[in-house]
């Protein structure tokens, strides 16, 4: 009788176990996962971060946003201290300098709460993983293949970037200088690299600077939201609205007016979104124990699909998006 019972129920384990394995290990309930943004007002990050909290209420986790109102080196430092003594399970941050927080990362690494960085690394040792909007050097090429375009393969422009430690920003302007040393750029000369710190007035106010200290200036290319939209801001009520060339990394909200007016042609980016949803799932994988930040592991990441970790820890989301007038209104972020 006993004998039976236990062979009956030897099917229905088997089950249970292969349907286990076919899930994989799965992801903990009830994560406690902090994204940590450069800074918490800035609207680029608000999206990302956005997206994160979407994935980890997907996943069943406790989801927060912390961080400063300025983008400093050492501004996140504190918070991470917190999220220490908070015992998060997580941190996903987008760090404001690559090693300044390094030190105190290390310290939560040490103490099990696994570290994800995304869209502006560390380095590498103060993290699991690196959630990358695109190939950085897709990115830098991409800027200066669309700058060509739209001032017709010559003349003088200068690059208005956020702080002079953002490491994204710095990655993508060592790949805009190498493009550059193609033939093909031979007419096109780069200025100057200005620095609006991620803040829109001072962004708008280095506008301003750049277009009195070079006159022949034909374009800006702005690798960040705040400056784009600070630099088009300006250009919108000058004379050289329809002329002067704005370009960069930006988001369709926010630069959907500057497209339909004419101050902007044309500029770039991917769904941030998208990157702090991709990042969620990185760090509840990562939590869960299902992946290390080993090279060539995989992990599901919801709506996004399988993905996989590539050298040094890096995944990828995807290629740029192209905006201008013909597709400007697909998009809503």
């Amino acid at each position: 009788m006993h004998r039976n019972i236990k062979l009956l129920a030897m099917p229905v384990l088997l089950a249970a176990l292969l349907s286990a394995t076919a899930m994989g290990a799965g992801i903990k309930k009830d994560l406690k996962i902090a994204f940590l943004p450069k800074q918490i007002n800035n609207p680029y990050e608000v999206i990302a971060d956005n997206g994160g909290l979407e994935a980890i209420k997907e996943m069943g986790g406790v989801g927060k946003v912390v961080g400063p109102s300025d983008a400093g080196a050492s501004s996140q430092v504190s918070y991470i201290n917190t999220l220490i003594t908070q015992k998060q399970n997580a941190i996903v941050i987008a760090a404001n300098d690559a090693n300044a927080v390094v030190p105190y990362l290390k310290k939560a690494q040490a103490q099990g709460i696994k570290v994800v960085t995304f869209d502006s690394d560390t380095a590498p040792e103060g993290r699991a993983l690196f959630i990358n909007q695109a190939d950085s050097e897709s990115i830098g090429r991409g800027q200066i293949q669309l700058l060509s375009k739209l001032i017709g393969g010559e003349g003088e422009f200068a690059i208005l970037s956020a702080t002079p430690n953002a490491t994204n920003q710095n990655t993508w302007i060592k790949w805009m200088e190498d493009e550059l040393k193609k033939p093909e750029y031979a007419k096109i000369k780069l200025v100057k690299v200005a620095y609006g710190n991620d803040d829109d007035q001072k962004s708008f106010v280095e506008t301003q600077g750049l277009l009195q200290a070079y006159p022949n200036l034909k374009a800006i290319v702005a690798p960040t939201t705040v400056g784009i939209s600070a630099a088009a801001r300006y250009i919108s009520t000058s004379p050289k609205k329809g002329t002067f060339v704005v370009t960069g990394l930006g988001t369709p909200n926010q630069m959907r007016a500057f497209v339909k007016n004419g101050t902007v042609k044309a500029f770039q980016l991917w769904d941030p979104g998208a990157l702090g949803y991709l990042a969620a799932y990185a760090a509840a994988n990562l939590a869960s124990g299902n992946i290390t930040g080993k090279e060539g592991e995989t992990f599901e990441a919801g709506k996004l699909g399988k993905r996989t970790v590539g050298k040094s820890g890096e995944v990828i989301l995807g290629p740029p998006t192209t905006f201008d007038a013909s597709n400007i209104d697909n998009f809503n972020f």
